[in-house]
């Protein structure tokens, strides 16, 4: 089996001091994504900048206390890139990737956006940017012999069933029209699964980001943005998919919770 997780996890520092390390100390996943870690390698606590049984790659925003994804692998990587070969995003600590045998895993953390504002401008940039690299890196993984799985925060909801309250949220940031259907031509137009998903096609959710405002957890109001996005072949091996939702708002460690998808096979190792 390849077990792979990721999590948005709202400040790495924050979260090593409320419950991520012991659950990472607990976890069966080989490979786990991170997103928002929001500090640079030398910030971090050794036991999450470079944990034991792990291999870890940072990739931390050149803006200090923004953004920053990072990888663990239980085997070392055949290769790792950072960015996409985008001059305007490649410092801005969003992708990194990693070859594995058989499989390439990324981690993305694509930008939040705000209606109105520069920053939603920078997430329809980024979106313009990135579709075309997911056609391009399917296809050379291909041409290798491997599948490819980007996991994280897409800051998008697909679906009305993907967020409780979608009717007051039609002109918000993360489902707006334009988003959603970016994300369909992800799955169409260059045939990549959102493996949850394709495992839950009739559930409501599972959500994977509530606010800390009000009542959000409690009442279970939240999104599903966080995703496990796999080529074709790799989404046909997976056998579980799942959240991980807190038992209670008290034992949170980020905003969002880790998601988890279970592949049949250790693909070529």
């Amino acid at each position: 089996m390849l077990t792979v997780t990721s999590v948005n996890v709202n400040g790495l520092r924050a979260a090593a001091k409320k419950g991520f390390v012991p659950w990472l100390a607990g976890t069966s996943a080989d490979v786990i994504c991170l997103q928002e870690v929001r500090a640079e390698p030398q910030q971090l606590p050794e036991e999450v900048r470079d944990p034991e049984g792990w291999f870890a790659v940072h990739a931390p925003a050149a803006a200090k206390g923004r953004a920053g994804v990072s990888l663990y692998t239980r085997r070392e990587p055949e290769r790792v890139q950072v960015g996409f070969g985008s001059t305007e995003f490649d410092g801005s600590g969003r992708y990194v990737e990693a070859d594995l045998p058989g499989v390439t895993v990324a981690s993305l953390y694509l930008p939040s956006g705000e209606v109105g504002t520069e920053r939603q401008d920078e997430k329809l940039r980024f979106m313009g940017e990135f579709l075309p690299y997911l056609k391009g890196l399917k296809e050379r993984a291909a041409a290798d012999g491997r599948e490819v799985l980007v996991c994280g925060d897409w800051n998008i909801a697909h679906q009305e069933a993907d967020l409780k309250n979608w009717k007051a949220n039609r002109k918000s940031s993360g489902f707006l029209p334009e988003e959603r259907d970016w994300l369909t031509r992800v799955f169409e137009e260059a045939e990549y699964v959102d493996v949850v998903r394709a495992l839950h096609p009739d559930q409501e959710g599972p959500y994977t980001w509530w606010s800390y405002r009000g009542k959000a957890f409690d009442n279970d109001s939240g999104w599903r943005i966080d995703y496990a996005v796999a080529t074709r072949g790799l989404a046909g091996r997976a056998v579980k998919a799942y959240v991980e939702r807190a038992a209670s708002y008290d034992l949170r460690w980020s905003d969002h919770a880790p998601v988890t998808a279970v592949f049949e096979q250790p693909l070529g190792g």
